[in-house]
């Protein structure tokens, strides 16, 4: 071996071994290590009773658990659906006051906004709030620090359905399968973010979403795989985390 791939090596080596500690510490979860067949199904930017209540159809069907990680700006407007989420048997997290980047604000108005938001859905589901997730999954370290700060845990995801592609619903299902080894946390999606959220993200995609959950659900099950939520996920094994930070 050349002495400049044993310098590169031991550069790659050295570098990994300050990375892990550090994700240990600065490191968001991305997946749950775990030899349980199962994985941690999460769905973002709703709840809207155009698509929730059908995604909650399925879910039954299927004896599947999900993690929702809502707007206020969706949940404010109906708390009575927010709460059948619960009543169902699934888990709520905040997903944000409402779709815009942490990166539009200081760290101390992500602090400031998403303490009101933390407490203002508490106070519909009736429980305390533990999971968070950003929105388009970016934060910088102050605001991640500023997150944090409120007793929250920031998820991110190891996995997708795609849901906010324009490619063939079969291409997302295959995405999700190949993505969703066990302990993973799939990504899913029960609205679109727009403008009532504060954003414009371009037209909103064609996507049959109970459709696709019923075909990504029943292709894990053929595989021996069930869908839970991030707490009882994290019940079977320990978050591994990775260094994600934009901005």
């Amino acid at each position: 071996m050349s002495s400049v791939l044993r310098t590169g090596s031991l550069r790659a080596r050295t570098a990994r071994g300050v990375l892990r500690p550090a994700a240990r510490v600065l490191g968001t979860p991305v997946r749950v290590r775990t030899d349980a067949p199962r994985i941690a199904l999460t769905f973002d930017d709703g709840p809207v009773r155009a698509v929730t209540p059908g995604i909650l159809d399925v879910l039954r069907d299927f004896d599947a658990r999900a993690t929702f990680f809502v707007l206020m700006t969706r949940a404010r407007p109906d708390p009575g659906l927010v709460r059948e989420l619960g009543a169902a048997g699934h888990e709520v997290g905040l997903h944000g006051a409402d779709h815009r980047s942490l990166r539009t604000f200081t760290p101390g108005e992500v602090r400031d906004r998403t303490r009101r938001a933390r407490d203002e859905l508490e106070q519909i589901t009736g429980a305390s709030v533990t999971w968070f997730r950003p929105p388009y999954g970016e934060q910088s370290p102050a605001r991640w620090a500023a997150v944090r700060s409120l007793g929250l845990e920031p998820v991110l995801w190891s996995a997708t359905t795609w849901d906010w592609k324009d490619v063939p619903q079969a291409r997302r299902v295959e995405k999700a399968i190949d993505g969703c080894s066990a302990g993973a946390i799939l990504l899913a999606h029960d609205n679109f973010a727009d403008e009532v959220d504060g954003v414009s993200d371009g037209p909103r995609p064609e996507v049959d979403k109970t459709d696709l959950l019923t075909r990504v659900l029943s292709g894990l099950a053929d595989r021996g795989t069930s869908a839970t939520t991030v707490s009882e996920l994290l019940g079977t094994g320990r978050f591994e985390r990775r260094i994600s930070f934009a901005g």
